[in-house]
């Protein structure tokens, strides 16, 4: 099975600053992945270098076999780690955006969720509070038919009921055809959904694999062994 993700040594600078440093891992179709890190470790240079927003210093990294570009932003759904829409935009405003920029976009089915969550079209993203105008973001995002989803901390800043609905709306959205990147350093919120994760720091890869196999072989939960990972690097 070919990967959907794959980064080969990739590497980012930013003048003197080396941001992801020699990146090596690829993601199958078909997984919930987690990019997980302290702030700072490089999880959003990393989103923003495979939805095409930023040029690798070095190495490689594809999208569904082909470099970053026109082509692989057709089957890349972004979430980034901040609202991008004006704050004066309705929430119908946003769907008329999606449906004029994503052929795949699925329009009736971002207002059955957005009815379901009490979310009016009319109402301007201004007039909601943090929490709903993150649901809204998601809702658009996860509502397009790609195949790979990149999800910027998107339980980040929002109280306990917003995460769990994020976290339902996030694995009943897409198919085993996709994949979803989660990047979080909320690793307890997040690791129920996980199929598999990378932990990051420093812009270096500390450790790779499976989900379950942390658990089997560890007898502790991700989110345990994230911090008992972490502990040894802060005591260095």
């Amino acid at each position: 099975m070919n990967a959907i993700l794959e980064c080969k040594n990739l590497t980012k600078r930013y003048g003197s600053f080396t941001a992801l440093d020699d990146v090596s891992f690829s993601i199958e179709p078909g997984r919930i992945f987690g990019l997980l890190g302290p702030n700072g470790s490089g999880k959003t240079t990393l989103i923003k270098l495979a939805s095409g927003l930023l040029t690798p210093t070095g190495g490689e990294l594809l999208v569904d076999g082909k470099h970053p570009g026109t082509e692989t932003k057709a089957v890349v759904s972004y979430l980034p780690d901040r609202c991008y829409f004006g704050s004066w935009m309705t929430v119908r405003g946003c769907l008329d955006y999606f449906q004029d920029f994503y052929a795949d976009f699925d329009r009736p089915r971002a207002e059955d969720m957005l009815e379901k969550l009490g979310v009016q079209p009319q109402i301007r993203l201004n007039a909601l509070s943090k929490g709903s105008r993150e649901k809204v973001q998601l809702v658009l995002v996860m509502a397009r038919r790609a195949k790979l989803y990149l999800l910027d901390e998107p339980i980040g800043g929002v109280d306990p009921a917003a995460r769990d609905y994020i976290l339902n709306t996030i694995i009943s959205n897409y198919s085993e055809e996709s994949s979803i990147i989660i990047s979080t350093h909320l690793i307890y919120d997040v690791e129920k959904i996980l199929d598999a994760y990378v932990f990051v720091n420093a812009g270096r890869i500390v450790e790779q694999g499976m989900c379950d196999t942390v658990r089997q072989e560890t007898g502790k939960s991700l989110d345990e062994h994230f911090r008992e990972v972490f502990r040894c690097y802060e005591n260095r």
